[in-house]
C-alpha cells in the first residue's frame, strides 16, 4: 500500500504510469486478486484513481506539459469492476474495524463470539496493525470521492469535497502516526533506510518490479525510474490535499477580475499538475466560466456594461464570439506552469489586438450607421465603446503578466533590470489609463441612471477623489518607475558596473527579453531607442529631488484602509510599503556617501516582493 502511493505520487510528478503505479503485478492482473478481498478491493480503488485523474487532466488538456502523464500504453486502466471499488472497499473496511474491535477485546470469550481470523499470528500487533490498514483504506476512500465530487457540473459538488479533503488529511496523519509501529515490527531494519524507503516500516514491497513495463514507457531507451519516498509521497499528498482545498473554497464569482487575481494567487502555491487540472477544468466548462456564466455576460460585467446588455444581439458578431473564446483560453493557459504560461500569453497578446482592431471595425460602422439616422448612441454603439476599453485594459492585463512571469522563471539577469522595470512601468501607466477609462464610463453609466438637477459640493469632492483600485496600481507604477530609474542613475554614474556580454548587446537582450510585445505593438510607438533616451540622462541628484520609493510607501499607508476585507491586497500593500521603505532608505545612503565610498557594495534581492527587487548595501 505504502509503496503504491509513492509510485502514486512519482507518476502525479511527471513520470511515466506504466513505470510508476502499473510496475505492480497485481494490477495488471487484477483478476489474481480475486482470493484476497482486502488487496483486491485496494487493488481497484487504485484502477479507478488512477482513471479519474488521467480523465481530469485530459479533459483539461494540461497534459501538454507532460505528455507522458496520460499515456497508458495500452496497460488495463480501464479494468472491470473498478464501479464496484467502493462498495468493496466498504466491506473490507467494515470487515477490519471488526476485527480491530476484536483485538481490543478483554477476553478470549468475546473474541470466539467475533468469529474473526486475525490478520496475523501475533495477537498483541492486531490492533496497532487494524489501525495502520484502516487509516490508508479510509485514506483511498475519501479521496476518490474527493476527486469525484470535484467533477460535479458547475461546483455543485465542491462543498462535499472540502470535507473529504479533510478526512483524507486526518487519514494521512494517522498513516505518518502508524510509522514507528511499522518501523518497530520490521526487526533488523536501520533508521537511514527507513527514511530513504519507499515503504513506512522500511522493507521492501512485494509484488513490484521496476523493469516490467520499461519497454512500454516511450519510444526511447528504457531508463529507471526513481521512486519517491514514502515521506516524500505522504508531502506531496498534503500540498495535493492543500490546494484541492484552496480551490474547493473558491466562492464562483462571475466577476472576472476576481476570478483573474485568484488564479494568480493560486499560483503563488507553486500547485502540481493534478490541481491545476482541477482548476482549469472548474473554471471553463461548456464554454462558460464554471459551467454557468455565459462568456458574453461575463465580458459585459467586466467592460462594466448594465447588467441588462448581457443578452444583447452582438454578442452572436462573429468578433464578438472569438473574443470570447480567447477569454476561455487565456483562463486555461493561466492554470499552466510559468512557463508554459509565459509563452503562451506572449503569443496570444497578438490575438487580442488583432480582436481589438475587428470590434473597432464594427464599432465605426455602427457608429456611422447611428450618425446618419438619429445622430444618437444606440446600446450597440455603447456597449462594444465599452468593450474597446476592455479589450485594451485586458491586453494590458496579460503584457503586465508575461513579465512578471519572468521574474518567477529567473529569466533577467541583474545587469537588465533597468530595462525589464521600465518596460514593466509603461505597461502598468497604460493599464492604469484603461482601468481609470473603464470606471470613468461605468460612472457615467451609473449618474445617467439617477440624474440630479444640481450637482452638490459632495458629489463634486467625490468625483475628484481617486479610486482605491487605481491608487493601488500606482503604487506599482511608482515602485517600477522608481527601480528602472535607480538603476539606470547607478549605471550612468559607474557605480553599477555592468560587463559587456560576449554574446550580444543591450539591443538584442532587450528585442530577447519583449520581443513578443514589440510585435504586438503592446503598448504602441515603444522601442529600444524610447527606453535608451528615456535612462540615458539619469542622475542620482535628480533621483533624490522627486523619490519615487516615498510616494508609494505614502499611498500604500493611505490606501491600507480601503481593502480592510481583502487579505490578499492587504497582504501586497504591506509588501510594497517594504519595499519602498527599504529602497527609499538605500537611494538616501548612495546619494550621500556612495560616490565617494568605494568600499559600499549594492546588490539586490526579492527579499520583501516576488518581484519587486530590494536594494542591499553592504561594505567590502
Amino acid at each position: 500500500m505504502d509503496h503504491l502511493l509513492a509510485c502514486e505520487a512519482t507518476w502525479h510528478k511527471g513520470h511515466s504510469l506504466a513505470q510508476t503505479v502499473f510496475a505492480c503485478i497485481y494490477l495488471l492482473r487484477p483478476d489474481r486478486t480475486a482470493s484476497n478481498a482486502l488487496l483486491h478491493s485496494y487493488c481497484r480503488i487504485i484502477h479507478a484513481t488512477c482513471k479519474a485523474v488521467v480523465s481530469v487532466v485530459s479533459d483539461a488538456r494540461t497534459h501538454e506539459e507532460e505528455d507522458i502523464f496520460t499515456m497508458s500504453y495500452g496497460l488495463p486502466l480501464n479494468g472491470d469492476g473498478d464501479e464496484k471499488c467502493l462498495s468493496m472497499l466498504n466491506a473490507v473496511e467494515e470487515t477490519t474495524s471488526r476485527q480491530l474491535r476484536a483485538s481490543k477485546a478483554s477476553s478470549l470469550k468475546k473474541r470466539d463470539l467475533e468469529n474473526i481470523e486475525p490478520l496475523q499470528n501475533n495477537l498483541d500487533l492486531e490492533e496497532d496493525c487494524c489501525k495502520a490498514l484502516l487509516c490508508r483504506l479510509r485514506f483511498r476512500k475519501h479521496f476518490f470521492h474527493l476527486l469525484t465530487h470535484m467533477r460535479r457540473p458547475q461546483g455543485r459538488g465542491l462543498e462535499l469535497a472540502r470535507k473529504h479533503v479533510a478526512f483524507c488529511v486526518s487519514e494521512l496523519e494517522c498513516m505518518r502516526k502508524s510509522a514507528e509501529f511499522l518501523r518497530a515490527s520490521a526487526h533488523g531494519t536501520c533508521e537511514d533506510s527507513v527514511e530513504n524507503s519507499t515503504t513506512a516500516s522500511g522493507r521492501k514491497p512485494i509484488g513490484f518490479d521496476a523493469s516490467l513495463n520499461s519497454r512500454l514507457s516511450a519510444p526511447t531507451p528504457p531508463r529507471a525510474i526513481e521512486i519517491l519516498t514514502w515521506m516524500k509521497a505522504t508531502d506531496y499528498f498534503e500540498k495535493l490535499l492543500h490546494d484541492l482545498d484552496v480551490i474547493c473554497s473558491y466562492p464562483l464569482d462571475p466577476v472576472l477580475e476576481g476570478v483573474l487575481r485568484s488564479v494568480v494567487q493560486f499560483q503563488k502555491l507553486q500547485p502540481d499538475l493534478v490541481a491545476r487540472a482541477h482548476l482549469q477544468v472548474l473554471l471553463v466548462q461548456d464554454g462558460k466560466l464554471y459551467g454557468r456564466d455565459p462568456i458574453f455576460a461575463v465580458i459585459t460585467k467586466a467592460a462594466a456594461l448594465p447588467e441588462v446588455m448581457k443578452n444583447h444581439d452582438v454578442q452572436k458578431t462573429e468578433c464578438i464570439v472569438q473574443l470570447g473564446q480567447l477569454v476561455i483560453n487565456m483562463l486555461k493557459i493561466l492554470c499552466t506552469n510559468a512557463a508554459w504560461q509565459r509563452c503562451k500569453l506572449g503569443k496570444i497578446l497578438q490575438d487580442w489586438c488583432v480582436i481589438y482592431m475587428q470590434v473597432e471595425l464594427d464599432f465605426r460602422k455602427e457608429l456611422e450607421e447611428v450618425s446618419k439616422f438619429s445622430g444618437e448612441e444606440n446600446a450597440c454603439v455603447r456597449v462594444l465603446k465599452h468593450i474597446l476599453v476592455w479589450i485594451e485594459e485586458q491586453t494590458y492585463w496579460i503584457a503586465c503578466r508575461f513579465i512578471i512571469l519572468g521574474f518567477e522563471l529567473e529569466l533577467y539577469s541583474p545587469g537588465e533590470y533597468c530595462m525589464v522595470y521600465w518596460y514593466l512601468y509603461v505597461v502598468l501607466v497604460k493599464l492604469a489609463e484603461r482601468t481609470h477609462l473603464k470606471m470613468a464610463a461605468n460612472s457615467c453609466t451609473t449618474k445617467r441612471k439617477g440624474k440630479k438637477k444640481k450637482d452638490s459640493p459632495k458629489d463634486v469632492a467625490r468625483e475628484a477623489h481617486i479610486p482605491p483600485a487605481l491608487l493601488f496600481l500606482q503604487c506599482h507604477i511608482l515602485l517600477a518607475e522608481g527601480l528602472s530609474m535607480m538603476f539606470a542613475a547607478l549605471r550612468n554614474e559607474q557605480m553599477l558596473l555592468q560587463s559587456p556580454s560576449p554574446f550580444n548587446s543591450e539591443h538584442e537582450r532587450f528585442i530577447q527579453h519583449f520581443e513578443l510585445l514589440l510585435k504586438a505593438c503592446v503598448p504602441d510607438h515603444i522601442s529600444y531607442s524610447s527606453f535608451s533616451e528615456s535612462t540615458s540622462y539619469v542622475r542620482l541628484s535628480t533621483l533624490f529631488r522627486y523619490n519615487y520609493f516615498k510616494d508609494a510607501h505614502r499611498i500604500a499607508r493611505e490606501v491600507r484602509s480601503s481593502f480592510s476585507n481583502d487579505p490578499d491586497r492587504l497582504a501586497e500593500l504591506k509588501r510594497l510599503e517594504q519595499v519602498a521603505e527599504h529602497n527609499g532608505i538605500a537611494l538616501n545612503i548612495i546619494c550621500k556617501i556612495g560616490a565617494s565610498d568605494p568600499s559600499l557594495k549594492l546588490s539586490f534581492e526579492f527579499i520583501h516582493h516576488p518581484y519587486l527587487a530590494t536594494t542591499v548595501i553592504k561594505r567590502s
